[in-house]
Formats: C-alpha cells, structure tokens, sequence
C-alpha cells in the first residue's frame, strides 16, 4: 500500500510511522514547513515535496493531517489523484473533501506527542466515507494499525471530539493548574502523581459518576470554604473551583 502523508505534526508523525511499521509504503510527505516535511520523510523513507504540484497521483491512500482551518485549501491540489483521500481531524465534516472523487475521514480518537510512543492497538479510530465501497476499504487499512475500529458519521464524531476535550485536553489543564498551585507553596508535583494514576485507573474500571470523591460529591461545606479561602489570592482558580464544584454537586 502506497501512502502520502499531507501534514507532518503530531498526528502525522504517529501515523506515518504506524503504516510504515506495518508494511505500508509511505512514498511522500508534504508539509508547510520543508524542515518537517524532510525530517518525517527520512524517518519513514518517504520522498519529502515542498510544492503539491509534485504529488504522486498514483497512491492508495492520501492522508491529511494539518490544521482544521487548512484541510478545504488542499482540496483543489488533491482533484487529480486516483487513491482515496482522508482527513484526521475530528471536529471536521467529511464533506470538505467533497470535491474529490473518493474521500473519507480516518480519525483517531487520541492524543498525540510526537516525542511520545503510541501503540495504535488501543486506539480508536473512527471511519466515515464517502461510498460504500471507499468505507470497506478504509476498513482494510484500518485494521493494520488498530481492532478498535468504528464507523461514526461527521455529526457523531463532533460529538466525540467535544467530549475528547472534556476527557483529555481539560483534564490535562487541571494537571497544570494543580501543578501550579503546589509549586508556588515549593511543593513537588511528582506527590501528586499517584493521585493522578489512581484516578486514571478507575475511569477505566467503571463509569466516572459511581466513582467520583472530594468535598463536593460529599457536600463537605467546611472543606470547601477552607480551600476557596486559599484561592482568594487565584480569582480565576477560584472561579474554576467554583464551577467545577457546582457541577459536581448537580450530578451527585
């Protein structure tokens, strides 16, 4: 299977090196940035073009990997090819690719580091194409790289993106604020590491509401008075708290 890459970040750094590990052939990668393009070129043995204009028109599987905002700009570049054309992204309808003939989106549902190993056989990926046949063949690559394949249509992959970001993205800011807030009293935030590894553990292990601790879901007025009084001097911290213990109490 022949595979140019379009985008060389994050997403496109893991998957190339995923397809290249299972025997697919990436023979191009493309990149606004030369440098990137090149560096995600030698690492899987592709040929890195700085101008569209010089795609390979023969390829099965065109990937695209950049920006939301830049994905409709490369649809125009990408009319003449004859291979399949997928987006990454979640937030984005398949049908910005729709002035290609055969297109789809392949987005998996993780995050991303390019300094960071994933093994994609635990990662979602959700399929959508444009035709039946485009989608079983989607299928087929899918499975080189991960069993956990579904098929989720532009709306319902919205949606998952949307909660993606409550799961993920928020909770890793949460992270950040907490690190914050015990590395300016000359705390180590490697104390806070179990926590964090417990609390992981069990949102694997059961539903998140049956499991949830802390002041709020025991209506622990006292506590939580105590820790606003600590965040008087942190008004947007204490603003977060606020809310978040709110919210907690309306679901208990």
């Amino acid at each position: 299977m022949k595979i140019v890459c379009i985008g060389s970040g994050n997403v496109g750094t893991h998957m190339a090196n995923a397809f290249k590990e299972n025997e697919a052939d990436i023979v191009q990668v493309w990149s606004k940035d030369p440098a990137n393009a090149a560096a995600l070129a030698f690492e899987t043995g592709a040929q890195a073009i700085a101008d569209l204009e010089d795609i390979d028109l023969n390829a099965d599987l065109y990937l695209i990997a950049v920006k939301d905002d830049a994905i409709a700009k490369l649809v125009r570049a990408l009319k003449a090819v004859n291979g399949l054309v997928v987006h990454t992204s979640g937030a984005t309808d398949m049908n910005v690719l729709s002035g290609i003939k055969n297109y789809g989106v392949f987005y998996p549902l993780q995050t991303f580091s390019k300094e960071e190993p994933i093994d994609f056989i635990h990662v979602p990926l959700c399929l959508e194409a444009n035709s039946a046949e485009n989608l079983s063949a989607l299928r087929l690559i899918a499975v080189k790289l991960s069993p956990l394949i579904y098929e989720v249509n532009s709306e319902k992959r919205k949606i998952l993106h949307l909660a993606g970001v409550f799961a993920c993205n928020f909770v890793n800011h949460m992270y950040r604020l907490s690190q914050q807030i015990v590395e300016k009293q000359g705390l180590d935030f490697e104390i806070l590491r179990p926590l964090i590894m417990e609390t992981a553990v069990k949102a694997q292990n059961a539903l998140p509401e049956d499991v949830q601790t802390g002041p709020a879901a025991r209506n622990d007025k006292q506590t939580i008075l105590k820790h606003e009084e600590l965040l008087q001097k942190l008004p947007h911290l204490l603003e977060i708290y606020k809310i978040l213990s709110n919210s907690i109490k309306k679901t208990r």
